[in-house]
């Protein structure tokens, strides 16, 4: 290949792409090997002919690829594919020290049959972690690569010591090399693969750097999963758009699954750290859901880690780009709190720069209701926060005698009823369907309608206040009165031919247009029907006009809210769902999964959703669980856990500690200084916004939103979890007590998965129903771990069944 053709002065400039695979090398090498690749990548993208990057000749891929070694420095080597006469170009794979030249001649680079993509196997390491195939099966017969496991045999993992190793079965025998090959399995692996006999050996294959699709398939078969399943919720999602032709090099390197391009400085800087991989990457189904387009609004669902607020950052930068130049914010990306709107910002300047964020308002939705309200001038009052406005409906009760209703009701029958359904008077609330909500009497509505109405002539009083609820009420009819006139003033426009209506639009005092062209929202489970009339009314209906994600297993705020009842449609091919978890092990989601057994939850609109499919390919270590006999036991020991795992080299920033309520995370944070001398902040509104490393405190409902290397869920005991308070309403409104328990379930799993390698669980007293049946018999005990002689407290320990 001419490097020096094509471009005045010998200057080739090259565009350059790195793969997932090769990410993972440099995350596994750490050190200077990422900035020396990335200055590498910085050298051949701006001129490949620069001698210094030592690029020589390995092999022809196909009739229209070549693969070539560089240098990144004197102990780092890169794997590269070079198409369209060097032109374009991907990173496959590094290797450091002297046998780095070596390492690399030796990989196995293929095309996928299905995704189309292009990776890397090293062979030598792959057969390093297996062993050889015996002679004879278990009953006799020769054994035979690919063929059915013989009945009645042990399976590796459960057959006696005493059997020889002779007697093993291949972990996958009952798959054939089609069956393999279609799901996905990169096919250079399939020798290797039939050698794997025991669940150890198939361990060692998975800490190698795999194809993410062959490891995702192969973790899913080894749990059992149906290849129909594993055909529909994994290989489906990666298949390529078009056939696939593994000769062709040149197409396989402009797909664009699991690559990264290199334009960016913020790309190259983020090169080998795992924690903004997220920036780099996304999985074939995340990107046809950020750069695809809609004939109208599109909802991405899917539990905890999945990418739903990766896809809606992205989703952002999509919509940006297809913009025209111009000063002004026609994106909105809206999220439920102002802590959420803060860290999306963060990281969408992480993702695109000052140049992307000069084209989109990122607001939570109160933020800008309250701003809507403040527009028309209208008479505002002091908002109240969410105590202040529960501590009213307390004074309410207490004024009236109606002692047989609780605030919180009350406030939920306010804000997803009346509100909701713009209910101004007692008919209208009479006659209002309440779906989803604790049934009640006429005469019951009648005695609530009257307790709403001292409630606002509480916030009437002077001093005037108001709460964020009225408010988002306020700005939804403001908002949508604005888009009736911008409909009719459309309507005008289009009678006169479309010509531009200056006289007309300089009399209204402003030209007439929707607040937004696009608008993207994340948590999107926790939105009030106000909070979405109003965003409805911000922007006109047609193509990609609202893209939400969400999740209403998370739902912790709020209640259920049908989106086509606020003339959002999201059905059929619009709604989309995410399966693959990117932040926590196979072990802990499995275990959180578990709490969530046997409930129904809706899918943000009409029908129902499921975790049908969710999974990790991330594997790691069973939750812990621990069981004190008192309150103060059980801090000490959480305490202990904590101290042990900062003097391993966890730092105290990447653990957090769920406690009860406010009153309880201060008294933990004094028992682990004063008695353990380990630091700690409490999570507010602002979250873990402070760059202390001390551990975080906070209750599960401050978790939203956050990810924590280790976390410990404490006090999830009966009556704690869930709230004792609760059993009033078993027999006297058995709806009210499922949707309480059901909220009380979302909340532990909504916690539970903020843990990416660690889960400890402890209680005091009785273990919470939503734990394993047997759990406090099972479960290690405090009173050891304080003793010297207590039982070993590292990362191992029961599972949740």
């Amino acid at each position: 290949m001419n490097y020096g053709a094509g471009r005045p002065g010998g200057r080739a400039r090259t565009r350059v792409k790195v793969g997932r695979q090769a990410h993972s090398d440099l995350e596994s090498r750490g050190g200077s090997v990422p900035d020396a690749v990335g200055d590498f990548v910085h050298r051949l993208r701006a001129d490949r002919t620069n001698r210094a990057l030592r690029l020589t000749f390995l092999r022809a891929a196909g009739s229209n690829g070549e693969l070539h070694l560089g240098r990144a420095d004197t102990h780092c080597m890169v794997l590269l594919l070079s198409t369209d006469g060097g032109d374009e170009m991907q990173v496959l794979a590094v290797r450091d020290g002297a046998r780095a030249r070596d390492e690399l001649a030796r990989l196995t680079v293929e095309i996928n049959p299905v995704s189309g993509s292009v990776e890397v196997v090293d062979q030598s390491e792959v057969s390093a972690n297996v062993v050889a195939l015996p002679d004879r099966s278990p009953n006799g017969v020769p054994a035979e690569p690919g063929g059915p496991a013989p009945r009645g045999t042990d399976t590796p993992d459960t057959a006696s010591p005493a059997a020889s190793s002779s007697l093993r079965h291949p972990l996958f025998a009952r798959y054939d090399d089609r069956t393999l090959i279609d799901l996905g399995v990169v096919p250079s692996l399939l020798p290797a693969l039939r050698r794997v006999t025991t669940g150890k050996q198939f361990e060692k294959l998975l800490t190698h750097n795999l194809p993410e699709l062959t490891r995702d398939v192969l973790l899913s078969l080894r749990d059992g999963t149906d290849p129909k399943h594993v055909q529909q919720h994994i290989t489906d999602k990666w298949r390529a758009d078009e056939e696939v032709n593994t000769g062709d090099w040149s197409r396989a390197a402009r797909r664009t699954v699991s690559e990264a391009e290199t334009d960016d400085a913020a790309v190259l800087s983020a090169l080998g750290k795992s924690f903004d991989t997220w920036r780099l990457f996304l999985h074939p189904e995340q990107r046809r859901l950020a750069t695809g387009d809609f004939k109208g609004s599109a909802k991405v669902t899917g539990g905890p880690g999945t990418g739903k607020t990766v896809v809606a950052l992205h989703r952002v930068r999509y919509l940006v780009d297809r913009l025209p130049p111009g000063h002004s914010r026609p994106v909105l990306l809206a999220t439920y709190n102002t802590n959420l709107a803060l860290e999306l910002r963060d990281r969408l300047g992480q993702l695109g720069g000052e140049e992307l964020l000069r084209r989109v308002d990122v607001r939570s939705v109160d933020a800008l209701a309250r701003e809507v309200v403040q527009e028309s001038r209208a008479e505002l009052g002091r908002p109240l926060d969410d105590e202040a406005a529960m501590n009213l409906w307390h004074t309410v009760l207490a004024e009236t005698g109606q002692l047989g209703y609780d605030a919180d009701f009350l406030d939920a029958e306010f804000k997803h009823v009346i509100l909701a359904a713009g209910c101004g008077s007692w008919n209208d609330y009479r006659r209002i369907g309440r779906s989803g909500r604790p049934r009640i009497s006429t005469a019951q509505r009648h005695e609530v309608w009257q307790l709403v109405q001292t409630y606002l002539a509480h916030l009437e009083a002077p001093p005037r206040q108001t709460t964020y609820a009225l408010i988002a009420d306020k700005a939804a009819g403001l908002e949508q009165r604005r888009m009736a006139r911008v409909e009719e003033q459309a309507r005008y426009k289009d009678g006169l031919g479309g010509r531009d209506l200056i006289h007309r639009e300089a009399s209204s005092g402003m030209w007439l247009r929707p607040r937004y062209q696009h608008i993207v929202v994340d948590e999107a489970q926790d939105l009030s029907a106000s909070h979405w009339r109003m965003l409805r009314a911000m922007v006109r209906k047609g193509p990609n006009d609202i893209f939400l994600t969400g999740d209403a297993h998370q739902r912790i705020y709020g209640s259920r809210v049908v989106l086509s009842h606020q003339g959002i449609e999201i059905r059929g091919r619009a709604s989309r769902r995410l399966t693959l978890n990117y932040r926590t092990t196979r072990e802990i989601l499995g275990s959180a999964n578990g709490l969530l057994a046997g409930e129904s939850f809706d899918d943000l609109d009409a029908g129902t959703d499921t975790l049908d499919g969710y999974r990790s390919v991330l594997t790691g270590h069973d939750p812990q669980f621990w069981r004190a006999p008192d309150r103060l036991t059980e801090m000490r020991a959480v305490a202990t856990l904590i101290t042990e795992r900062h003097d391993h080299g966890t730092p105290y920033s990447a653990m957090a500690v769920s406690v009860p309520d406010g009153r309880s995370a201060q008294e933990f944070a004094n028992v682990l200084a004063r008695e353990f001398d380990v630091p700690a902040v409490e999570l507010g509104k602002d979250g873990a916004r402070s760059g202390a490393d001390a551990v975080r405190i906070g209750t599960m409902h401050r978790f939203k939103g956050l990810e924590f290397q280790r976390v410990f869920l404490t006090s999830v005991g009966e009556g704690r979890v869930p709230d004792q308070r609760i059993e009033q309403y078993r027999h006297a409104n058995p709806q009210r007590y499922r949707q309480e328990e059901q909220r009380a379930r979302s909340l532990l799993f909504v916690a539970a998965t903020r843990a990416r390698d660690e889960l400890i669980v402890s209680w005091n007293g009785r273990a919470s129903r939503f734990l394993p049946p047997d759990v406090d018999k099972t479960a290690y005990r405090a009173t050891d771990l304080l003793t010297s002689d207590g039982p070993p407290s590292g990362s191992s320990g029961s599972a949740v069944a």
